[in-house]
């Protein structure tokens, strides 16, 4: 099980739970989330413009860019309106009845997890719990609600810690289930999906993608249904771990640019032999794994070259590499990265595993202090 209920989230922290909506808005539109209102007591958008809430016989098609609503700072198309204005902001909320928080999680470069719990058995084919992945099939037929199916694909994942203790901003919903926030790197989109049986993105049974067009209700949030809560002791979205990261990017969820595989800087760099030898640690993206493969070439290539010819140095700098992409989520964690460049290292120089250990954990605490992202540092 994730985090249980416990105390509210404090306005000195993000939100209390018993406080006024406009304050949630507020909250939520400081942290850079832009947010658009529900229906009082619901947990879907406020409906627009006329045509927008006419009949779908009387539907006037037009896209959201071309409806007057948003650019004359009504709410209309949901997410689409979503604002960071606190005059509209304070406007909105002022109405009657007083309307929910929602966040355009796109818009503010957030990921969410959607974990649903609305049933005691599983799927009828335990081949649908984790589509994507290779799951013992006594696994998968153990799964009895989407909670199961987040601690199965964590493990099958390779997830540095059990899922139950994964730190980010966690919201118990009103149904039994929970939304995990993350913050997604820079330069990265990432396609929302329902959860189960969707077609061709699908990243587990009851695990739903809120990510690029989409909205998630803002903790603090009470609808008729119940409130959705900050639960566990993490208030802040942390960034998308990389095993997670490329779990979604397995299943589809990584957006590239339309007709594009991915310009010169984006396609993955040759994994040298030598580096082939050497368990990679998971990596979110193309660019991760080219920088990964990279670094640890570097060190191991050390093989073919006489004593005293830079092998620490190149240690020293493939784990500052490393550890900048595990700051930025970009590689699954500290621990795979330093796995992977003592092994490296012992490669080339297996005499100096214990020198080894010392200068990929000074490189590894150096380089967390720079995250590394593919706009910033390519």
């Amino acid at each position: 099980m994730l985090p249980s209920r416990g105390r509210g989230l404090e306005l000195r922290g993000p939100l209390a739970v018993a406080i006024d909506p406009a304050q949630v808005a507020a909250w939520c539109a400081r942290q850079g989330w832009p947010v658009l209102p529900l229906q009082p007591g619901d947990k879907f958008p406020r409906p627009g413009c006329v045509r927008c809430r006419r009949g779908a016989d009387q539907y006037v098609p037009h896209a959201a860019s071309e409806c007057a609503c948003i650019t004359q700072g009504r709410w209309c198309h949901s997410f689409y309106a979503a604002t960071l204005d606190p005059q509209r902001i304070a406007r909105w909320w002022s109405e009657r009845p007083v309307p929910g928080v929602g966040v355009a999680t796109g818009a503010a470069r957030l990921l969410v997890i959607d974990v649903d719990c609305h049933t005691t058995t599983g799927p009828a084919d335990p081949a649908l719990v984790l589509p994507a992945f290779d799951a013992a099939p006594e696994d998968a037929a153990n799964v009895r609600s989407g909670l199961d199916t987040w601690d199965l694909l964590a493990r099958v994942s390779g997830a540095p810690v059990p899922a139950t203790e994964v730190e980010t901003l966690t919201v118990a919903t009103p149904s039994g289930g929970r939304h995990l926030w993350f913050r997604v790197p820079r330069g990265t989109r990432w396609a929302s999906s329902a959860g189960g049986n969707h077609a061709g993105r699908s990243l587990g049974w009851q695990l739903d993608v809120r990510a690029e067009d989409a909205y998630i209700v803002a903790p603090g949030t009470r609808t008729a249904a119940g409130l959705y809560e900050a639960v566990g002791p993490c208030r802040r979205p942390t960034m998308l771990p990389g095993w997670l990261a490329g779990a979604l990017e397995r299943t589809g969820h990584l957006l590239r640019p339309p007709g594009s595989k991915g310009s010169p800087r984006q396609r993955t760099a040759p994994v040298p032999n030598l580096a082939r030898q050497i368990a990679f640690p998971g990596a979110a993206s193309a660019w991760a794994r080219s920088v990964t493969a990279t670094a640890l070439s570097s060190v191991a290539d050390c093989v073919q070259v006489a004593e005293g010819s830079g092998w620490s140095s190149r240690l020293n700098r493939a784990a500052f590499t490393l550890g900048g992409l595990v700051a930025s989520g970009l590689v699954s964690s500290d621990g795979e990265a330093q796995r992977a460049l003592l092994e490296a290292a012992v490669h080339a120089r297996p005499q100096r595993e214990h020198e080894a250990q010392r200068i990929i954990q000074s490189g590894l605490i150096a380089g967390q202090r720079r995250p590394l992202n593919p706009t910033k540092d390519r």
